[in-house]
């Protein structure tokens, strides 16, 4: 009985401390303050659970030493870092070789939350650890709020910046980067590497049986990697500074490189997973595998799809394009033109990843019967151009995704910024506007190109010149031009109107259209309208839905916007796809599930508004004719074959058509919310002066104007009476 009693009391001993511990480990998951976040910020319906705790293996030998503290200041270690150096084998985490690289973890591409980022001292606010983004921008005043790096309250060895991966992962690298600012020069020149399962006890990284000390940076922009001597698996990583540029701060942007371990029991991850149903080819391409990639879908979809250049780069590399189509290769009367533009920054890479992912989309679901996208293709002409500067892309390929900063590869090869290197419509538009007389002779539409912008020794890229071409040529209705850096769609005008100011809202007579043209890709995008996310940068784009009016956001002249506008019928739009300019392969299924839907609905949009023929009373469609809607001060023009698309808004609207030589007609036609563009015809008739023109073309005769005439008599008489 006394072995049963003391076997019984320490079974119930047991069980209680069991019970103990487990309460422990509840009230420890429930007293992280980034608990009650992740509930908020949860979108999946999982059932609430805290977080588990991850189990906190002993870190290998020879890693490093337990150290609850920085070690105490002793003298400053020289700015000249040591270079990293390679750890011996026996050092490895594991037996077995780990995935080779591993992908970012996501401070760039925002994956990592402001709550995950923890560090010593912060100078202000604004250079917290939330800052300490891999190729975050400042702002221009570089205020309180948005500022370009995360900066230590204080200059000494204490200092420090952690990343909380939320689990058990294998940290292999770490990229850092200085401040980005226009006025100051902060980096860090060398650091040592920190990791945890607990954030309190830390084993600093070891070479040997040293601390291993990694050369940081020699200048602000350019990011540098350092990959640790061996893979090590833990949940915190942190970056100690040892030294930084003379004359500055420590202050560091930075990226970690980990491959989380799997573990099907951790709420966080669980939360936060993205798949893909879509079997697409999710990668970077260069240049040469984008065109086998073209070849491919054209192979797979023959009778839809077409495959065209409209040029060559600087460098000589054709500007190839993709035509869908249910009649590729011609203009089929009544079918609207959409266009797809992406590349014309080279380093802004997802938007062409996500151009050729599209084609492949498209191609694959016509296939398969889909009859939203068999309805698209059939009734709307389809052009995707996924690199406009092919040269600046090889440039920022060869850089790699987190390596090329902010700007390798942006411009073309001779230096020029295709986004702004249009000819300023706007300039001569206004100024005929203000001009004193009446207004009504300005042209609103279809402005000339001067004459100075055609010239050879104009700055003009032989891209741009390319692209106004393609555009001259084919009556598109609506386009997009996919950009990075930001999550917003803009609209023009880009350009203010008021003098000396950088920002203004400057809406077109459209503005109401672009609007919702600009929303309905917005409101459908997975992250764009979503008020819990985070700004990528320096704006928060929330209150106006994840839409902005170009003008209001940053001037710019000479915007392909604003040229499309004012010199074709093409209502043209910026689309900023993503934070992160060049996105990780590995992120490349996450960002086309963000922009799948939004892709596709901003195509339908074409099909809204009005539509219809201009044909003289021989039923002959008539080219060039103005289509003018009462109260819109815009007109557009009819294709060669007297069609017309006219973009608009539901309503009732006054149209009027007309043409040269012909008399004007109006009608009233209404708009509805359902998709699909009203039809809307126009019959005209000549006028008197063209039919009698016509009839004495045909007799072999010109028709005299009335002064001449006169003065043919007058001569008659004067020879009479002298004779």
């Amino acid at each position: 009985m006394a072995r049963g009693g003391a076997a019984g009391l320490g079974l119930a001993f047991a069980l209680l401390a069991l019970a103990l511990a487990q309460a422990g480990a509840q009230g420890a998951a429930l007293g992280d303050p980034d608990y009650y976040v992740q509930e908020t910020w949860s979108r999946e319906p999982y059932a609430e659970s805290p977080e588990p705790q991850p189990f906190s293996p002993p870190l290998p030998a020879g890693v490093g030493e337990e150290e609850r503290e920085p070690r105490p200041p002793g003298p400053r270690p020289p700015k000249k870092a040591t270079k990293p150096k390679k750890a011996p084998k026996k050092e490895k985490l594991a037996p077995e070789a780990p995935p080779a690289g591993c992908p970012p973890l996501g401070l760039e591409t925002l994956k990592i939350t402001d709550f995950q980022l923890h560090a010593s001292t912060t100078k202000r606010y604004g250079l917290g650890a939330h800052r300490g983004r891999l190729n975050i921008q400042a702002g221009i005043n570089e205020n309180d709020f948005y500022d370009g790096a995360w900066c230590a309250g204080r200059n000494d060895l204490h200092q420090w910046i952690e990343v909380d991966a939320k689990r058990l992962t294998r940290f292999t690298g770490v990229i850092t980067q200085g401040r980005s600012s226009l006025w100051l020069s902060d980096w860090v020149t060398s650091y040592k590497v920190m990791v945890s399962n607990d954030s309190h006890t830390w084993v600093t990284i070891k070479n040997g049986s040293g601390d291993m000390i990694f050369e940081g940076n020699s200048e602000k922009e350019i990011p540098v990697l350092n990959e640790l001597p061996a893979p090590t698996v833990a949940r915190y990583i942190r970056i100690n500074p040892q030294s930084w540029f003379d004359n500055g701060s420590i202050c560091l942007r930075m990226e970690i490189l980990g491959c989380p371990l799997p573990d099907p029991n951790n709420y966080y991850h669980r939360r936060n997973e993205m798949t893909t149903t879509d079997d697409l080819d999710f990668k970077h391409h260069n240049y040469k595998e984008m065109r086998q990639l073209m070849k491919a879908v054209n192979e797979m979809c023959p009778n839809i799809t077409r495959i065209y250049n409209i040029g060559k780069s600087h460098q000589g590399l054709k500007l190839y394009a993709v035509e869908i189509s249910d009649n590729p290769g011609e203009h089929e009367v009544g079918e609207p033109e959409f266009h797809y533009i992406a590349g014309a920054h080279g380093n802004e890479v997802l938007g062409r990843e996500l151009m050729l992912l599209l084609m492949q989309f498209l191609c694959q679901e016509y296939l398969a019967g889909s009859a939203r996208i068999v309805r698209l293709v059939e009734e709307t002409r389809i052009h995707i151009l996924p690199s406009l500067n092919p040269d600046g892309y090889e440039t920022a390929f060869q850089g790699g995704s987190e390596l090329g900063g902010w700007s390798l590869g942006r411009w073309t090869h001779d230096g020029i910024d295709i986004n702004n290197n249009f000819p300023d419509l706007n300039t001569p538009l206004w100024e005929a506007e203000d001009r004193p007389g009446s207004p009504r002779k300005v042209p609103n539409h279809y402005i000339a190109i001067p004459e100075w912008f055609q010239s050879e020794n104009a700055t003009v890229a032989v891209e741009t010149r390319a692209v106004i071409a393609w555009m001259e040529k084919i009556p598109f209705v609506l386009g997009g031009n996919l950009q990075g850096g930001e999550l917003v769609v803009a609209y023009p005008y880009d350009m203010v109107r008021s003098p000396w100011k950088t920002q203004e809202p400057t809406p077109t007579p459209d503005d109401h259209v672009f609007r919702w043209l600009a929303y309905s890709y917005a409101s459908t995008h997975r992250l764009m309208t979503d008020a819990r996310r985070r700004v990528c940068h320096t704006e928060d784009f929330q209150k106006e839905d994840g839409t902005v009016n170009g003008a209001s956001w940053h001037t710019v002249a000479g915007s392909l916007n604003d040229f499309s506008y004012l010199h074709t019928n093409c209502f043209e739009l910026s689309i900023y796809v993503g934070c992160d300019k060049y996105p990780h392969e590995s992120e490349l299924p996450e960002e086309w599930e963000n922009n799948r839907e939004s892709l596709i609905v901003f195509m339908e949009q074409v099909h809204r508004g009005i539509k219809g023929l201009v044909r003289d009373s021989l039923g002959k469609g008539i080219p060039n004719a103005i289509i003018s809607i009462e109260g819109i001060n815009h007109d557009i023009r009819t294709a060669s074959d007297g069609d017309y698309w006219r973009l608009l808004n539901p309503g009732e609207y006054a149209v009027t058509a007309k043409a040269e030589g012909f008399t004007a007609s109006t009608k009233n036609c209404m708009v509805g919310y359902d998709m699909g563009a009203t039809r809307c015809d126009f019959t005209l008739g000549k006028t008197n002066l063209a039919r009698i023109r016509e009839i004495m073309e045909r007799f072999g005769k010109q028709p005299l104007s009335l002064p001449a005439r006169r003065l043919q008599l007058r001569g008659r008489r004067r020879r009479r009476r002298r004779g």
